[in-house]
């Protein structure tokens, strides 16, 4: 419905391209859980994390496991699965892009780090995380190198999602609880900093009429604290300090370099600067240069009061990206703490089923 929302054409396409993908994405996570149950009886996801450890043949729950990947893997918009997102998210209007922005991706993401560190036990014992490793380094690059051929505002974003995402299943991959701690960080800096950027490119569009890099220009000289409040959450994607970037990018790189992960740190990084590059692009095309000469432009800017309320989310989302950077140490401790609970998900299996019921090694808790 949001997605349709002014009935263009584009809209009804983009539109469609969910719908259709995600119907299709819903009907895999259904099978996968008939299956579970079939094979588990139960449903329950701390029960099914110590039922599902002694579930012969182990061929079975792998099965699952790639079910339940593929299905959300949709939802995140990880490589391959990925090509609804950018058919759509610069569709509708810019306010709703912003919300997709800030949460659609990120419920998928957090049903692949649950479901791959509590309900299937044992998997780091598979290949299945030099799996997911491999899937976040091409969604990275994908990505990244996707928004490098735009030169239009919004797909520029959309692509930059999809890149973004690379990074929060990385953590998942490395499977330690500093690379997980980085995950969940990253994940609260995405939701801040992405829906920010696609607001900032609604105010640009009030401002200049058009979404395409090529038509804009000026708005530094004319308007320089908008230059100002693109700049902080577009340094911030790009990973520069003090930012949240930096630092949700920094415990990914940290742990991957640890565990000896050197190829994915050395994507992370490129890719990383590939980011860097899209921002100053946009910078150079809608701020920096001299304003284009055209005679189609239909704007009509807006007043005082409406600008007040446009400026108010951007403002606090800024401010945001700013204090997570500042205040990163107490955000790393309970991100790392989330971390440890999740590789080691005792505690929360206990307090489910009581503390009597035998847990073992339930989800694969890391030593």
């Amino acid at each position: 419905v949001l997605l349709a929302l002014g009935s263009e054409r584009a809209q009804l396409e983009g539109a469609i391209k969910y719908v259709t993908l995600n119907l299709m994405s819903s009907a895999l996570f259904l099978a996968g859980v008939g299956i579970l149950y079939g094979v588990a009886g139960t449903l329950n996801m701390a029960d099914l994390s110590v039922k599902l450890a002694d579930v012969q043949p182990r061929g079975v729950v792998t099965t699952v496991s790639m079910l339940f990947l593929v299905a959300f893997g949709v939802k995140a918009a990880v490589f391959p699965l990925f090509f609804w997102l950018p058919a759509s998210y610069h569709t509708p209007p810019v306010a709703v892009s912003a919300i997709f922005a800030g949460v659609l991706t990120k419920v998928g993401v957090y049903a692949i780090l649950r479901t791959f560190t509590l309900i299937f036990p044992g998997a780091q014992d598979s290949t299945t995380f030099v799996l997911i490793v491999v899937i976040s380094g091409l969604t990275m690059v994908t990505g990244v190198l996707g928004a490098a051929t735009q030169s239009e505002f919004r797909r520029i974003l959309s692509f930059h999602s999809v890149s973004q995402i690379g990074y929060m299943i990385m953590g998942l991959g490395l499977l330690s609880p500093l690379a997980l701690a980085g995950s969940i960080i990253f994940l609260a800096h995405h939701a801040i900093v992405k829906p920010n950027l696609f607001l900032v490119s609604g105010v640009v569009h009030r401002y200049q009429g058009s979404f395409v890099l090529k038509d804009l220009g000026g708005l530094y000289r004319t308007r320089p604290w908008l230059g100002v409040l693109f700049l902080v959450p577009a340094l911030s994607l790009a990973g520069i300090p003090p930012l949240s970037g930096f630092f949700a990018k920094y415990l990914l790189v940290r742990a991957g370099l640890e565990l000896g992960q050197y190829t994915i740190v050395a994507v992370a990084l490129g890719v990383g600067l590939l980011t860097l590059y899209s921002m100053t692009k946009i910078w150079g095309e809608a701020f920096w240069k001299n304003a284009p000469m055209r005679e189609d432009a239909d704007v009509t800017p807006p007043g005082r009061a409406e600008l007040a309320l446009m400026l108010g989310p951007i403002i606090g989302l800024g401010a945001l990206t700013v204090l997570m950077g500042v205040f990163a140490q107490p955000l790393f401790e309970i991100a790392l703490r989330a971390g440890e609970q999740l590789l080691d998900p005792t505690d929360y299996i206990e307090a489910v089923l009581g503390a009597s019921t035998p847990v073992g090694d339930a989800g694969g808790g890391a030593p």
